[in-house]
């Protein structure tokens, strides 16, 4: 007979079968360890297995116990001996219950794919709700004038619109430059470089212009909407509102919504200019046309039906990234963790839509001849 000790185990090699006597404790903070010893455990013969030198343990020991038992039980004949009252009770209850506590299956792909249906619509529903409650609430304000809340509305004009000149006026000279840049080196191997300000100045006022600024703003202000209402929600400011009769949608939402709609087409007219401003530069430094020709060639080709078209997009854009904000900040939950999923939910569902919505004013237009 061969005896070779471990620390939890001790193992008695006997011609008819194996003997695994357990030691020491078998607990949380040693199952690691124990189950290295135990993946060592051969299997080509009977196997009594010895609980008697157990002296404590916990739910995450027996739990090992059960596992590696039934491992064993699948390969060879296991006989289970000197385990106390206490062990063979906490064995039935943690075995009974076993299929509560196991690891959850991987799912596959058309588990997956269900379950991001769903949430799609789930999502899809609730935001249903949520615009009807927007336009119940837009409806009884139109029907009581004195209850439009004009000052929350000025205050996010200047937050969603002033403070946001910067960046956009920025952004936008920036873009204006990239295209005229990239335009000139192919338009000058034609000769045709005053075209340059044609396609600066439509693609400015038309598409880019009004895009970029609503990227911008979904990222700046549809955020910073969701993050406000969530951390609203958590800390109950919505329920109190809602306890003390004053409706949130009428108080949180109509105004940030009115708000982008004035501040966001004025955002747009402001980039194109900037944007226009950047091609200007830029055809100077690459192109050598001055801001006179420049200025000479937009009068004839800027129309101002494109400045019009481009505007259009404003309100429609605003609407989205406000009440895409506003919507995710009502769906935060009661903690810190889902303002962030909820926020970057915001931004990625705003700059989509946005994009989305641009390609079919784009199609609208084409058809329409405008």
């Amino acid at each position: 007979m061969v005896i070779m000790k471990q620390l939890f185990l001790i193992y008695e090699n006997n011609p008819d079968h194996l003997k695994l006597l357990a030691t020491g404790k078998w607990m949380l903070d040693t199952v690691l360890q124990i189950e290295k010893e135990l993946r060592k455990t051969p299997c080509d013969q009977k196997i009594i297995w010895d609980l008697s030198g157990i002296n404590d343990f916990d739910s995450a020991g027996i739990l090992l116990f059960i596992e590696y038992l039934e491992r064993f039980q699948d390969q060879t004949h296991v006989e289970v001996i000197g385990y106390s009252h206490n062990q063979k009770e906490m064995y039935v209850l943690l075995h009974k219950n076993i299929h509560k506590i196991q690891r959850p299956k991987k799912k596959n792909i058309l588990e997956k794919i269900g379950e991001s249906s769903f949430e799609i619509y789930k999502d899809i529903k609730e935001f249903i709700t949520f615009t009807g409650h927007v336009i119940h609430a837009f409806i009884h304000t139109i029907l009581n004038p004195k209850e439009i809340r004009l000052k929350e509305i000025v205050y996010h004009i200047h937050q969603s619109g002033f403070n946001a000149l910067i960046i956009i006026g920025l952004t936008s000279f920036l873009v204006g430059m990239v295209i005229s840049y990239q335009g000139s080196v192919q338009l000058a191997k034609f000769g045709a470089d005053i075209f340059i300000v044609d396609t600066v100045a439509i693609s400015i006022t038309r598409e880019l212009g009004p895009m970029i600024t609503a990227i911008v703003i979904a990222g700046r202000s549809g955020s910073a909407y969701t993050a406000e209402i969530g951390a609203m929600k958590i800390t109950e400011e919505i329920s109190a509102m809602r306890t003390m009769g004053f409706d949130p949608y009428t108080f949180l939402v109509l105004p940030r919504i009115i708000a982008l709609m004035i501040a966001l087409p004025l955002l747009i007219f402001f980039a194109n200019i900037m944007g226009i401003l950047g091609g200007m530069v830029a055809a100077m430094m690459a192109l050598d046309i001055s801001m006179v020709q420049f200025t000479n060639r937009l009068y004839e080709v800027l129309e101002v039906k494109h400045y019009i078209l481009g505007m259009i997009k404003g309100p429609v854009f605003a609407l989205i990234i406000a009440s895409i904000g506003c919507f995710r900040g009502f769906q935060v939950s009661n903690n810190t963790e889902s303002i962030g999923l909820h926020t970057t939910q915001s931004v990625v569902n705003s700059i989509f839509l946005v994009i989305a919505f641009d390609a079919l004013f784009s199609v609208l237009y084409t058809e329409l001849g405008l």
